[in-house]
């Protein structure tokens, strides 16, 4: 599990918790009805923003945002090297069924298997590339839309409930429930957007341009391998693409 992520989360709600108690209880900060506007309401309208794969898609990759940390360069480079040399030594045949660490990195690997050259190498990488960094700005749009909307339904919430308490003024016990929907759809529209879905949708942002550095530095090693080009040099071509601390760590094993 991503630490940083559940602590941040867990921290985040446990303030806003810890304030509400130290004012008297949860229990006043608790409405059924701004709960259906806000969260419910919310809930539809971004299903409204997208076709119905994409919605459910967004979830799951919400579910990034919490997992395992990004995959290691230093390793990538360790382990593109040691196909490098497989490849060299006894031909991209010993390529077949060697594991790797995702799905792109091995279906480059087969494409060098198959015989693929450089050119088609880079065309088809590239176009998966372009194909992930779609998918992601389509998933991640879902995710800012609760950024969007949580806080609009909760201005609707606010309107709702000033009506409701301006049409019953008459009445004394209607004014307290009312002003209630008034203040707290406000509160969850600004919890929704702020403490749930504004820190996910940045993290997922985050993500992406990692992931596609992440893929255009594996592309560069098997272009090497696909060039015939040495271990060493393959290592040293991407290792030059490394924080200056990875970097460290080759120059000391060279």
């Amino acid at each position: 599990m991503d630490i940083a992520a559940i602590l941040g989360f867990i921290g985040a709600v446990g303030m806003i918790l810890a304030a509400m108690i130290a004012g008297g209880g949860v229990a006043p900060f608790v409405d059924n009805q701004s709960i259906l506007i806000v969260f419910g309401g919310s809930f539809f309208a971004v299903m409204y923003t997208a076709p119905m794969p994409t919605f459910l898609a967004s979830f799951k990759a919400m579910g990034k945002c919490f997992k395992p940390g990004l995959p290691k360069l230093d390793e990538t480079v360790e382990r593109m090297v040691e196909l490098a040399g497989m490849a060299r030594k006894d031909g991209m045949m010993a390529l077949e069924g060697q594991p790797v660490p995702d799905r792109f990195f091995e279906k480059g690997m087969q494409m060098l298997v198959d015989g693929a050259d450089e050119q088609k190498l880079i065309k088809q990488m590239n176009a998966e590339i372009t194909s992930m960094k779609g998918r992601h700005a389509a998933t991640t749009g879902c995710v800012t839309s609760w950024v969007d909307i949580a806080p609009a339904m909760g201005m609707i919430g606010t309107l709702i409930g000033l009506v409701l308490m301006l049409g019953n003024m008459g009445d004394p016990k209607s004014i307290g429930p009312a002003m209630a929907v008034a203040l707290l759809t406000t509160l969850y529209g600004a919890f929704v957007a702020n403490v749930m879905f504004m820190p996910m949708a940045k993290k997922l942002e985050g993500f992406t341009e990692f992931e596609i550095s992440y893929r255009q530095f594996v592309l560069e090693g098997l272009r090497g391998i696909a060039r015939s080009d040495s271990p060493r040099n393959i290592q040293d071509q991407m290792a030059a693409t490394l924080p200056p601390k990875l970097q460290a760590k080759f120059e000391v094993a060279a």
